[in-house]
């Protein structure tokens, strides 16, 4: 759930708008596919083997398994579509259907953990349009929708039930695996900052509290825990973060990834590297955090997985494509992942959806 367009770090990668980063913390690239894999593996790859494409045209990403992993929610541009739409799909690619109205741009699709619903972001109460790209002339800048609010709906689409209600961003919801809450980031106090709701939107409460973004939050498998990216401007960074929101905008910087106990609530940095780190993921173990980042790239346009050991913060580079991959999700037995990737596209930028069994 990367705010509103969702392939803002995407974009950037595909038009060259990237971020410096400031470590290195892998060996080389080595750019060479994997024949014997379809030529999907990219040598290096050790950990993904039989890598599918379940996706083949337009943008799509941010797929997030059920807790069964039998299906896929996730949101794409596709098949003439002028903004987002929901999707679902069986996690072999078959049985694609649109989940959402049409109306409207959405964004940060989920399953419910008994798959008795679905909750994503829209902004059609706004307008059934889609809303107007933001003006680059300031730089590259994400959109901050207000007409985003957070709805939950039967699990194949239809009646809307809206779960937020305050003037502004709310997007980027996730259920905890209990089914008991839904985290969520918005923009209701000033700032963006996450939140937590019960099912039915009632019950909030504030998480986060510093100046910066803070977004994109997924809850452990026993409910316990929340990995989520933040930036923390400082100086005369703050200060323009804070005249772009109030502008209803957000430049993309440096993100690094959070974690919370939410027992104790405080936050806790796993990263401090520079670079645009995103799309953290608990492993079903609790010990080890995916996530997406261009820390390994001086230019900052290439983007690939990481694995991050929590306690002794042991980083591990899991993929190899010279360009895009990012948004990855464990299923729950932790047997595969999912990710989305420009390998393979059959034009330049095509992001797809591709699921591979974990090593």
């Amino acid at each position: 759930m990367f705010l509103n367009g969702i392939f803002s770090i995407l974009l950037a990668s595909v038009l060259g708008l990237g971020m410096a980063q400031r470590a290195d913390c892998s060996s080389p690239f080595v750019g060479k596919q994997n024949a014997a894999d379809g030529d999907l593996r990219f040598e290096g790859e050790v950990h993904l083997s039989n890598i599918r494409q379940l996706s083949f045209g337009g943008q799509n990403a941010e797929a997030y398994f059920s807790s069964d992993g039998s299906e896929l929610i996730f949101q794409a541009t596709r098949d003439g579509l002028a903004c987002d739409a929901i999707f679902r799909m069986a996690a072999d690619g078959s049985n694609l259907r649109q989940v959402s109205s049409g109306e409207g741009v959405t964004t940060c699709a989920f399953i419910a953990p008994d798959n008795g619903s679905i909750i994503y972001a829209s902004t059609h109460l706004g307008a059934k349009q889609c809303p107007p790209k933001p003006d680059y002339s300031q730089g590259y800048v994400w959109p901050l929708y207000q007409s985003y609010d957070i709805f939950r709906a039967p699990p194949e689409g239809g009646p809307l039930v809206r779960l937020t209600n305050t003037e502004g961003y709310d997007a980027e919801g996730t259920y905890s695996p209990r089914g008991d809450k839904i985290v969520f980031t918005s923009v209701r106090t000033g700032d963006l900052e996450l939140f937590m709701m019960n099912p039915d939107g009632s019950g909030v409460e504030q998480l986060t509290y510093a100046p910066g973004y803070d977004g994109g939050a997924f809850f452990s498998l026993d409910g316990n825990w929340l990995v989520w990216r933040a930036s923390r401007p400082q100086g005369k960074k703050r200060l323009a973060y804070q005249a772009l929101l109030a502008e209803g905008l957000v430049r993309p910087g440096n993100l690094e990834i959070y974690l919370m106990n939410l027992d104790q609530r405080e936050p806790i940095q796993l990263t401090d590297n520079g670079a645009a780190n995103f799309a953290p993921y608990w492993h079903p173990d609790g010990q080890h955090i995916i996530f997406a980042s261009n820390l390994h790239d001086p230019a900052g346009r290439d983007f690939d997985l990481y694995r991050l050991h929590v306690a002794t913060r042991a980083l591990e580079r899991i993929t190899r494509y010279p360009g895009f991959d990012g948004f990855p999700m464990f299923s729950h037995d932790g047997k595969k992942l999912v990710f989305a990737s420009n390998r393979n596209g059959r034009i330049p930028g095509e992001t797809n959806i591709f699921i591979a069994d974990w090593q």
